[in-house]
């Protein structure tokens, strides 16, 4: 643990994108959306004890930004001083990594 009390900030893009997703599973399976949201809530509030466990961003150079990976799902978070900042989350095959040329 690293000893300080970091709050978890969730930005408006995750709030949007994880409703979207939520709505998306309800469609099939109401239980399997709560599944994943109570799933996903456990995952996100284990990461102020070890916020560095995770990768380095595909997505971003900033080596504060971090992916968690979730069900086929990548939770996008910055670590800064006192919290963790999710700032997205969406399927990897949705999204392009950074490359050099890009």
């Amino acid at each position: 643990m690293t000893g300080i009390a970091m709050k978890i900030v969730y930005e408006e893009q995750f709030r949007i994108q994880l409703k979207a997703i939520l709505r998306f599973i309800a469609r099939d399976n109401a239980y399997a959306a709560m599944a994943f949201r109570d799933g996903l809530k456990a995952r996100i509030e284990c990461v102020p004890e070890h916020p560095e466990a995770c990768r380095k961003s595909y997505y971003f150079e900033d080596d504060s930004i971090r992916d968690m990976v979730f069900v086929g799902y990548t939770i996008i978070y910055r670590i800064a001083p006192k919290e963790i900042r999710l700032l997205d989350i969406f399927k990897w095959q949705e999204r392009q990594v950074l490359t050099p040329d890009s």
